[in-house]
């Protein structure tokens, strides 16, 4: 019996790293298969992220490009009746003129037909002016201003003074607010 022992002993010691072995190799694949999962989670959990951002970039997208037509089409809407406040005031004076006409027809005396006209003249300048626009200030005298003011021709200066300023305006200039919708056209003297 003793030798059974002995033999069994060496057997244990025979199969013992063999043991090790497997439990190695077990451990190993456990690893590898926990970070196969692990890897696998990791993508879906990518997958998952990158499809819910790609539907909040459609939305964003959708959003932006409803707003771009949105915006288009106001603006289209906007230029083609910017001018309507403008004239629907400026039909009341339209009337005064047919009015006028009508009773220039009838009138013979030039004083009344003069009056007429200077009221709905000056009603019209009203107008105007209600919706900013103002003639530029008397320029006779005063330096030649490019930016301002077109020059048409120059004369030969009646006097010393008006060498390079404005001798004569062929046509007022009007602003609207600080811009020059129409320039001053004007005679300078040289």
């Amino acid at each position: 019996m003793k030798k059974s022992k002995k033999v069994e002993k060496e057997m244990q010691e025979q199969e013992l790293p063999k043991d090790i072995e497997k439990d190695q190799e077990f451990n190993e694949k456990v690893e590898s298969d926990v970070q196969q999962e692990e890897e696998i989670s990791n993508e879906v959990k990518l997958e998952k992220e990158v499809a819910e951002l790609k539907e909040k970039y459609l939305r964003l997208y959708s959003d932006f490009e409803n707003f771009r037509k949105r915006t288009s089409k106001e603006r289209i809407e906007l230029i083609s009746t910017a001018s309507e406040g403008v004239l629907q005031d400026l039909i009341p004076v339209v009337d005064d003129f047919e009015r006028a006409f009508k009773a220039n027809e009838k009138e013979e005396d030039g004083k009344k037909v003069l009056e007429g006209t200077q009221i709905v003249f000056h009603k019209f300048v009203k107008v105007l002016g209600s919706k900013g626009l103002k003639p530029m200030e008397d320029m006779i005298g005063k330096p030649f201003d490019a930016e301002i003011q077109e020059a048409i021709t120059q004369i030969p200066a009646p006097t010393e003074e008006l060498k390079g300023n404005v001798v004569d305006v062929i046509e007022k200039g009007y602003l609207l607010g600080d811009k020059v919708v129409r320039f001053a056209k004007v005679v300078t003297g040289a």
